[in-house]
């Protein structure tokens, strides 16, 4: 198994971040990392995720929700052809941290593949992509409250 974790904190409102995160038609305007996502947000739903990694080759995958708690937690789970090759499970999870948000994102990898993998730049560019994808986040949910 191999876990990545990325956090940010976010001067916005949870029920702001949630409402940026879960706008799924609008993730191509702010978000440089999931660059398109559609489908039921709903435990037990389908999504289409296209992700670009900096520097990485895109993917587009169709995960289940696995979690889907309004302004707490997002989860689903993709799976490359079949269990446990290599499977992902993706999640946010967002905390009251003051008038602020603590914004958790990561995803724990594990199958077959994932030890073969070994170390390597793949890692290191979805790492980015999720911390980029946290700032660009940041901004968005910041600017709304601003604004608001």
């Amino acid at each position: 198994m191999r876990t990545i974790v990325t956090d940010i904190r976010i001067d916005a409102p949870v029920a702001t971040v949630w409402r940026v995160l879960t706008d799924l038609p609008r993730h191509p305007e702010w978000n440089p990392f999931i660059r398109d996502i559609r489908g039921d947000l709903r435990d037990g739903g389908r999504l289409t995720v296209a992700i670009a990694p900096p520097g990485g080759k895109g993917m587009t995958f169709r995960p289940v929700v696995l979690t889907f708690a309004p302004e707490r937690e997002l989860r689903w789970r993709g799976r490359l052809l079949v269990p446990g090759l290599f499977d992902g499970e993706h999640w946010f999870r967002l905390e009251p941290e003051g008038a602020g948000t603590r914004f958790h994102h990561g995803e724990d990898f594990s199958g077959l593949l994932v030890a073969l993998m070994g170390g390597g730049a793949m890692w290191d560019r979805t790492r980015d992509g999720f911390a980029a994808m946290n700032a660009a986040l940041k901004r968005r949910a910041e600017a709304e409250t601003a604004t608001a």
